[in-house]
């Protein structure tokens, strides 16, 4: 088994699609958690603020330096993410398609070292 990380990207914009919407893609990923759990490969997984929430720690000159804010600016930020325990890359991109499908956003899939 392997571990992957599942990142979910939300684009910069006006704020939240509308409540229904939202409430079935909230329906969606709680199956598709639920199944992740009933084949055993649920390892964590959470939504995140939005980037202006961040406090970034940058290391300069021997000190670290505390600012507000997301590290770099960007169209996507990350919104979210899922860590799954699957047999290979296969399975951690059928996931990550079921993931896509239920959110319409992109899903980055990627392994974890070691």
């Amino acid at each position: 088994m392997a571990q992957y990380l599942l990142s979910i990207y939300e684009p910069v914009g006006d704020g939240l699609p509308d409540p229904e919407f939202l409430d079935g893609v909230m329906r969606e990923l709680g199956v598709i958690r639920e199944e992740l759990a009933a084949a055993g490969s649920w390892v964590f997984g959470q939504g995140l603020h939005a980037p202006e929430t961040a406090t970034v720690l940058r290391p300069r000159g021997g000190e670290v330096f505390v600012t507000d804010g997301p590290f770099v600016e960007g169209k996507e930020y990350l919104g979210g993410f899922t860590i799954i325990d699957v047999p290979d890359l296969d399975a951690a991109l059928e996931w990550g398609r079921r993931y896509a499908r239920a959110t319409t956003l992109p899903i980055e899939v990627r392994p974890f070292q070691g």
